[in-house]
């Protein structure tokens, strides 16, 4: 597999989702560092902490033998890394929302252990050389790297082929063009030996089971890829990176933080943690607070 070069671009669907939200987004998120600490910033939000948690639990089980992963309550494990996120450092403004989200993550938590379908049976992992994500050279000419990090591999014994599972812990359903699981298919197919059979997200708040999507068409999906991947590359090299409404819904919180009013709640690995102001706060920005572009 080859490795990271200095020169490389790393795209994953999560960058690559910044950037078609808002290019000044994707800068925050994705190329800015905090001077003093040289890290990466971002902001906790209680839909973020939510889904962290939910995925741990589950992704964990991928580790453990067949027979082993439903023998200790999932509901007692998650109530264990709730207090990793509790309060301010999952974004929650009160104890009332807090209680809301965390009852929301338990009846997706339960949903699994009643309904385990696919997570009863073997499981692959993508491997990496290194504590960065699973990639592979998309582009050598181009010097672009994809990468990412898939929920869950099922394996499929009939045909030898994997089952891409994406779980989803919003209320909202993926939009058709999302290139999530094309990314997913791309990696799986890049990084390991065996075809993809099937591709999946599995919305956990109101299904029994992983919902099937059409296999897309992967040739079209590398040149969408390639196309805003060149696109962020060359916005990159002349660093322009402008929010088309000068300032959203999108790049505005994290503005908070380079205006020094986001509150800073820790730092995790390279990331700089933040969480928003009040609302009230956020519905006031005055234009001339507004960093300019």
């Amino acid at each position: 597999m080859q490795q990271k070069k200095p020169s490389f671009l790393w795209v994953s669907h999560s960058s690559i989702g910044d950037y078609l939200k808002c290019p000044r987004l994707y800068y925050l998120r994705n190329v800015y560092r905090d001077p003093k600490t040289r890290n990466k910033v971002n902001i906790i939000t209680p839909s973020l902490a939510l889904g962290q948690i939910v995925h741990i639990v589950l992704e964990s089980l991928s580790l453990l033998p067949v027979e082993k992963r439903f023998e200790k309550s999932l509901i007692d494990r998650y109530n264990e890394l709730w207090t990793t996120i509790s309060g301010k450092k999952g974004g929650f403004e009160n104890e009332e929302e807090e209680l809301e989200f965390k009852n929301r993550g338990a009846i997706m938590i339960n949903r699994v252990m009643f309904h385990p379908g696919p997570l009863q049976n073997k499981a692959l992992k993508l491997n990496s050389p290194d504590d960065l994500p699973p990639r592979y050279v998309f582009s050598e000419k181009d010097e672009i790297i994809l990468c990412g990090k898939i929920d869950w591999l099922e394996y499929m014994p009939a045909d030898d082929s994997v089952h891409i599972i994406d779980f989803k812990t919003g209320t909202n359903e993926e939009k058709e063009d999302s290139l999530q699981l094309p990314i997913y298919a791309l990696l799986v197919k890049n990084c390991q030996k065996r075809n993809v059979s099937k591709i999946s997200y599995w919305y956990l708040e109101k299904d029994n089971e992983p919902k099937e999507m059409p296999f897309p068409n992967l040739e079209e999906s590398e040149k969408k890829i390639l196309d805003i991947a060149l696109t962020i590359k060359e916005k990159r090299a002349k660093n322009i990176f402008v929010c088309p409404k000068n300032g959203c819904y999108a790049c505005r919180p994290f503005e908070n933080i380079l205006l020094g009013k986001a509150i800073f709640i820790g730092t995790n690995e390279y990331q700089d943690i933040y969480i928003n102001p009040p609302k009230e706060e956020l519905e006031n920005y005055a234009e001339e607070d507004l960093i300019p572009f």
